[in-house]
């Protein structure tokens, strides 16, 4: 089977932050900025001070059978794991694929 790259980005928001899950948050975001992560075959999980939206940017290998609703699913799985360990909760969390064997590169010229 042949296989191809997909880079997933996540995005969701934090909610119902008590005062506990917010020092969590607030003592590691300086390891999570919204700049400082890229892709990664384990995921990387963004945020910033105001604790309000979040993002989770993996790299997967697949099948190309496989869908990207499937792509998306298990970043989506990743994503939820990596929130639930600060030990807070989120909604809204949709993901989006990019199928990187597909993307074509414009050469300068």
């Amino acid at each position: 089977m042949v296989e191809h790259t997909y880079r997933v980005m996540v995005r969701g928001r934090f909610t119902d932050l008590d005062d506990a899950g917010r020092g969590r948050l607030l003592a590691e975001v300086e390891r999570h900025g919204l700049l400082t992560n890229g892709f990664s075959e384990r995921g990387a999980l963004s945020y910033d001070r105001s604790l309000d939206f979040f993002s989770f940017r993996v790299q997967l290998r697949a099948e190309v059978e496989e869908t990207d609703r499937a792509v998306c699913d298990r970043a989506l799985a990743l994503a939820s794991r990596a929130v639930e360990e600060f030990g807070v909760d989120f909604r809204d969390m949709r993901a989006s694929a990019t199928d990187m064997d597909l993307v074509k590169v414009r050469r300068a010229r």
